[in-house]
């Protein structure tokens, strides 16, 4: 069993490790041109253009938007091993912001400015579970706006620490139900309304989300796999992902299968399954009108929302995830993988491997390592917190025992 501070350091090496990676990932991805990069100039010249300019000096991009998207896809090698299908991951957690919300981020302040809604020196306000919020903050200090975030008090520390160390005002509130009037979603709208040149995000509902994954997302996993896969499995919380992606997908081949792992506490695998809103933690004589204590973050959710509905009829299938699953995968990956990720991304893999167990070997099927590990810490990376919920891991040292994922019609 690791022990938590080794984990930590651990997460720090990989933190400070980073970033010398990252420069030359993003030097690599715009060599091939990018879908953010809207104005690239070399260094030391003084020659601006709508694509990226080569030259002895390498290239750059204007700001920290053109790092947005394009972020590679990688071969899970351990997993395609055991289960027969070679399984791929589309790794978002390397946009700038350490998430895939760094593309609705950018698309909803775009929009937002486009139409006058956001001027300068105004603020964007949003309730979120923390990846957002962090997207947001750091293109609120790229392009001169404040930025106030509201969370349940029951998210993960580090994110309020990262939050505020980019600048953002975070207001904690009690995790309670969408229903309630000081859901951190509905409290954000109201201070939004109240505050001049405020724009409220609204990730959960407007069409800016479904629409950046529609136009990168989605193509941009057709490119990496020229077109040939046969799944695309996540997670939503939004759902802006799922559907956005699903939707280009089957622009380009209806035959692709889409997806859903959904963690407890959710009511999306039923709606996807019997078109009906519905979890088994939410019945009526157990209903408390407050979230599932779920170990995931940002992911699974009890309401349907545009961006997932948006989406729905793309959607094909849906599997159950488990706390105990996600947790045994994201400790899997560090060992066979040697990725550390977070709650929702390992959720995702979960999926994956399901999928593989329905379909069957020789398939090729794509998810989402939608962030990173150092943002769970004081959860998934927590032994005494772990132990508290009868979470501790329990993988062993065989890459191809996937024994501790439930079949997908057991979850």
């Amino acid at each position: 069993m690791w022990a938590h501070s080794t984990l930590v350091q651990a997460g720090l090496l990989l933190g400070a490790g980073v970033g010398s990676g990252l420069a030359l990932y993003w030097w690599l991805k715009r060599h091939n041109g990018g879908t953010n990069a809207t104005s690239t100039t070399c260094l030391g010249s003084t020659e601006s253009s709508n694509q990226s300019v080569t030259g002895p000096c390498g290239f750059a991009v204007e700001g920290i938007e053109g790092l947005i998207g394009n972020t590679p896809m990688v071969k899970l090698k351990a997993l395609s091993k055991a289960t027969g299908c070679d399984i791929y991951a589309k790794c978002e957690m390397l946009n700038p912001g350490g998430s895939s919300k760094d593309r609705i981020a950018l698309e909803i302040v775009r929009a937002a400015e486009k139409d006058g809604r956001l001027q300068p020196g105004g603020t964007l306000v949003e309730g979120t579970a923390g990846s957002t919020g962090i997207s947001l903050a750091l293109l609120a200090r790229a392009r001169g706006y404040k930025c106030l975030i509201v969370m349940a008090d029951d998210m993960a520390q580090e994110k309020e620490i990262m939050l505020r160390t980019l600048g953002a005002e975070v207001k904690r509130v009690k995790a309670v139900s969408i229903v309630n009037r000081d859901h951190f979603c509905n409290v954000a709208k109201r201070l939004a309304e109240t505050m001049p040149n405020a724009v409220w995000a609204d990730q959960f509902e407007t069409a800016s989300n479904f629409a950046a994954h529609y136009k990168t997302t989605g193509p941009e996993i057709l490119r990496q796999t020229n077109g040939k896969l046969d799944a695309f499995v996540m997670a939503a919380g939004t759902g802006g992902t799922l559907s956005g992606v699903g939707a280009a997908l089957h622009d380009a081949n209806p035959s692709i299968q889409v997806a859903l792992i959904d963690p407890p506490g959710s009511s999306l695998y039923y709606k996807v399954k019997s078109g009906v809103l519905y979890a088994p933690q939410q019945a009526e004589r157990t209903l408390l009108r407050n979230r599932y204590d779920t170990i995931t973050e940002g992911i699974g959710i009890d309401r349907l929302t545009a961006n997932f509905n948006r989406g729905l009829s793309h959607i094909t299938e849906a599997f159950r995830g488990t706390d105990l699953e996600a947790v045994n995968m994201a400790y899997y990956l560090i060992k066979h993988e040697g990725l550390f990720v977070g709650s929702s991304s390992a959720m995702n893999v979960v999926g994956a491997v399901k999928m593989a167990q329905k379909l069957g070997q020789g398939h090729v099927i794509v998810t989402c390592l939608c962030d990173q590990g150092h943002r769970s810490m004081s959860k998934l990376y927590n032994n005494d917190f772990l132990a508290e919920r009868s979470l501790l891991p329990t993988i062993g040292e065989d890459p191809n025992d996937l024994s501790f994922i439930l079949k997908p019609d057991s979850a």
